[in-house]
């Protein structure tokens, strides 16, 4: 075997271990606008791919290896992968096979996250397996290192598209953009070992270029920004008196002139706790977890206000796109996790907003933990009150709905006032809808006090 060819096998691996992985993350991102970002849905993702990528060691370790055939075989394995890759990670085809599991009836989020890594993610990932097993016995026919250095050059291609994906091309030239460059990355390999057939590679290029571009995406689903956090969508409303913010397909806020068309719970916010805040003497200091839109405070230019949020394009998009114009002086971007920020932050703020929980499939689950609400309510100062936003079931139809109740009850046990917004069937067991259910604790000197029959002040009182 010569040098030359050496190389390309060598390339062929390392391109192998980095798609694998920039395509699992890929994937990931994408999902958690339709099931949420949870371990569950990750586990499904990630055990899906391990179990195809065996398979595929298994059946690489049984085929011929015959040089004349080799190249020709493993090319043809990368021109699928790229085919795949586009199939899988497409935002637009995504949507279309959620759009197909609701019609029919099926909208367990585990289900369709099973059903959908099956039938996408299970095909690239054997491949990926079958190359390396291939390359492994080949190689290794030359000289018996090889071996080693065929597993340390895969799991650097590995190691590379992890950090590579979400540290690096994600951030800055965004989520479909990166669909673009795996695709490419597999077809260049594809090319090294020898496939020159141009008509399917082009067509496979050009099908990526369509179903993702930019244009496309903002036409359809009104997309403004697809980051490695965040995918933002902003659109008129209401006859155009309204524009709404959408994140990973939650949405996060609502703009209009018409106090009545804002989102109900941001207007219960607004209406009996912003709007009661000081105009003059020293400001409070307002801290809202979960920025969104900004629109919470947003008429209020006396208090300081503090947003928090992971995203670090939020601020640009909503000025650009939602607000269309600069946040105010009083107003300050933090971009930071909550919990973080939280544990760090040596500032005692008089109203904290928790406002983080957009629907009920996108939850962030170390911002439902009992550790989270002890951090949230140390920060708060003597006589503050905190707010917390959470989507769920009213009439406690959940398993979810009574564990977040219990857990916030915990942290908050006395002063608490549970507020469901809108009406709701009280007397709903299943199938519940859910609704913006606001818990309101107010941090006021501790009095167990009651009043019993023996002993019952209520006239002083």
């Amino acid at each position: 075997m010569n040098k030359k060819l050496k190389n390309i096998l060598f390339t062929a691996v390392f391109f192998g271990g980095f798609c694998s992985l920039s395509l699992e993350l890929v994937v990931m991102r994408q999902l958690s606008g339709f099931v949420g970002s949870t371990a569950v849905t990750a586990s499904i993702v990630i055990g899906m791919m391990l179990a195809f990528m065996s398979l595929g060691y298994y059946c690489g370790s049984k085929i011929s290896i015959r040089r004349a055939r080799l190249r020709q075989v493993l090319s043809g394995d990368f021109v699928i992968i790229a085919l795949m890759t586009v199939l899988a990670s497409s935002y637009i085809l995504i949507d279309i096979y959620f759009m197909f599991m609701n019609k029919i009836g099926l909208k367990s989020n585990i289900l369709q996250t099973f059903f959908y890594s099956f039938i996408f993610l299970s095909f690239a990932p054997y491949l990926f397996g079958k190359i390396t097993a291939v390359l492994s016995r080949y190689l290794n026919r030359f000289d018996h290192n090889n071996i080693g250095r065929i597993m340390a050059v895969d799991t650097i291609g590995s190691v590379l598209g992890s950090i590579m994906t979400t540290l690096l091309v994600m951030p800055f030239i965004g989520v479909n953009h990166t669909i673009m460059f795996i695709t490419f990355a597999a077809l260049l390999t594809a090319w090294l070992l020898g496939n020159r057939k141009i008509v399917a590679m082009l067509t496979i290029l050009l099908a990526v270029f369509l179903l993702n571009r930019d244009a496309l995406l903002l036409k359809i689903y009104h997309i403004v920004e697809n980051n490695a956090v965040s995918t933002i969508a902003v659109f008129p409303a209401d006859d155009n008196q309204s524009k709404i913010m959408l994140m990973n397909g939650g949405g996060a806020s609502k703009i209009s002139q018409n106090p009545k068309l804002r989102f109900a719970y941001v207007r219960f916010v607004e209406d009996n706790f912003i709007k009661f805040l000081p105009t003059s003497g020293k400001p409070k200091q307002v801290l809202i977890i979960g920025a969104g839109g900004f629109t919470m405070g947003q008429y209020d230019h006396f208090n300081q206000y503090t947003y928090v949020d992971v995203d670090a394009s939020l601020k640009d998009v909503a000025e650009k796109y939602f607000l269309s114009k600069p946040l105010a002086k009083n107003k300050k971007f933090v971009v930071e996790d909550a919990n973080q920020f939280l544990k760090e932050t040596n500032i005692k703020y008089d109203l904290i907003v928790l406002d983080t929980y957009s629907s009920r499939q996108i939850i962030p689950l170390d911002l439902v933990t009992e550790e989270y609400f002890i951090r949230a309510r140390k920060a708060l100062a003597p006589s503050g009150i905190i707010i917390i936003n959470i989507v769920t079931s009213p009439s406690f139809s959940s398993s979810f709905s009574i564990k977040i109740d219990n857990t916030i009850r915990r942290v908050f046990a006395n002063y608490l006032q549970r507020q469901v917004i809108e009406n709701y069937n009280a007397w709903c067991q299943k199938n519940c809808p859910v609704h913006n259910v606001m818990y309101v604790w107010y941090n006021l000197p501790q009095n167990n006090g009651i009043y019993t029959i023996n002993k019952n002040s209520a006239f002083y009182d």
